[in-house]
């Protein structure tokens, strides 16, 4: 007997491949674009070149650009996943509606538009002298990305039982040895996936640069909005194509590491 198709799942897949080619299509336009032999964008591409790479890679300007957005994305990674791993592990593990309260706040830049955030860092840091240094990229970008280390934190500590950090202090050990001892080798593929969001939000991040850029020092993103003003040629679809593999490169690590974190919780449930 042949089974007849549900008109709802038709409906939900139709649903989901026009998401997938929404979200899609503007990448499958502008990536052909880096292989074009014109030294303008043009779709279809004509010919192919790889000419355009060697125009990234041989410049000084792009390079600095792209050791800065580098520099900047390794220290927001490192800073949001101590301070983001301590917060949520205080808020978890402290009771009552003030975590609750806290956690809230700590996400909410993932509400806030960022261009708001942007003029209201940009006020701030152009009163506190922060405004184009280091510091000031590395505490703005820390901001977007903490709900992202927040929320894989958080999800692995709900999952760690509490009782194995009181035997381990029972045992002697101070509430910081259980944490580092019990607790973060438990967690550590979740910590380390918050890392690496953290870092690609940052290096990939161009509204907050646009507005905490100085005149010496820009990141890649910002390099690459002046170029589209004043010199628009395929090494920006260049630049996007090793942006992009760069994403999917941090995203299949993390999935790695999810994937870690969810085999080492299988014996101990099957324990």
């Amino acid at each position: 007997m042949t089974r007849r198709p549900d008109p709802g799942r038709l409906l939900l897949m139709a649903y989901v491949y026009l998401v997938l080619i929404f979200v899609l299509a503007p990448i499958v336009v502008i990536l052909p674009m880096a292989f074009s032999v014109p030294d303008y964008l043009t779709f279809p591409p004509e010919g192919f070149t790889l000419d355009w790479f060697g125009a990234f890679f041989g410049n000084a300007r792009w390079m600095k650009a792209s050791v800065f957005s580098l520099k900047i994305a390794v220290l927001t990674a490192l800073v949001t996943v101590v301070v983001g791993t301590m917060a949520t592990y205080a808020l978890m593990r402290g009771a009552g509606w003030l975590g609750s309260l806290f956690q809230g706040l700590l996400i909410t830049p993932i509400v806030v538009p960022h261009i708001a955030l942007a003029v209201a860092l940009y006020l701030f840091f152009q009163r506190t002298g922060l405004s184009g240094t280091v510091a000031g990229y590395v505490m703005a970008h820390a901001i977007i990305a903490m709900p992202f280390v927040v929320f894989t934190v958080a999800a692995a500590l709900s999952s760690v039982d509490a009782t194995l950090e009181d035997a381990a202090m029972s045992c002697g050990a101070s509430r910081f040895d259980a944490f580092r001892l019990v607790t973060l080798p438990l967690i550590l593929p979740n910590v380390l996936s918050g890392a690496l969001f953290a870092f690609i939000l940052s290096f990939d991040e161009p509204v907050i640069s646009f507005f905490l850029a100085g005149i010496r020092d820009k990141t890649l993103p910002r390099m690459m909005f002046d170029n589209i003003e004043q010199n628009l040629t395929p090494v920006i679809p260049a630049i996007a194509v090793l942006l992009t593999g760069v994403s999917i490169f941090v995203l299949v690590s993390a999935a790695i590491l999810r994937r870690m974190a969810q085999s080492r919780k299988m014996p101990a449930q099957d324990g």
